[in-house]
């Protein structure tokens, strides 16, 4: 992912948004927000054929505290004219490679139980559902939960340091 690619993502971003169901956000940050808050180790997209970009994934650090340095945060949104082409399997195996050769030992996120298509994504490749959040914000004038999602990398991270 490059600064090139900023529109095409923040209006994934913004697509996924509007569902209701992918993220407490109500509008897409800058560019300069967006950037600075994820790894840019661990941000990809994925074009087609013709470099439009089809759907992004992005990790952040969960804590600078160094107990944590393994542990990230993503997000992975698909533009809706791309979903059920195996954009978001795509995304999400190179997300587990990219941090796993950085030895990235646990990658979690939280996902609206509404949102099953996410649950079953990541379900898919491996992640395990550790919990629901309850009621952990607002949106839109209505409480949510969040279903709270981990992969342990099988290769990072196995021995204590």
């Amino acid at each position: 992912m490059a600064e090139t690619d900023a529109e095409a993502v923040l209006a994934i971003y913004q697509y996924g948004i509007d569902t209701g169901n992918a993220t407490f956000d109500t509008t897409a940050p800058t560019w300069s927000a967006f950037d600075a808050g994820r790894m840019p180790e661990h941000r990809l997209v994925a074009c087609d054929h013709i470099r439009q970009v089809l759907g992004w994934v992005a990790a952040s650090r969960v804590s600078s505290r160094p107990a944590y340095a393994g542990v990230v945060e993503h997000s992975v949104y698909i533009h809706p004219e791309a979903r059920g082409r195996g954009v978001g399997l795509a995304l999400m195996r190179a997300l587990i490679a990219s941090t796993e050769a950085a030895g990235i030992w646990t990658i979690q996120s939280g996902i609206f139980p509404e949102n099953t298509a996410s649950l079953a994504l990541h379900r898919a490749v491996g992640f395990r559902e550790v919990g629901v959040r309850e009621r952990p914000g607002c949106l839109h004038g209505q409480w949510r939960d969040v279903v709270a999602v981990e992969r342990r990398s099988t290769v990072a991270g196995t021995t204590a340091g």
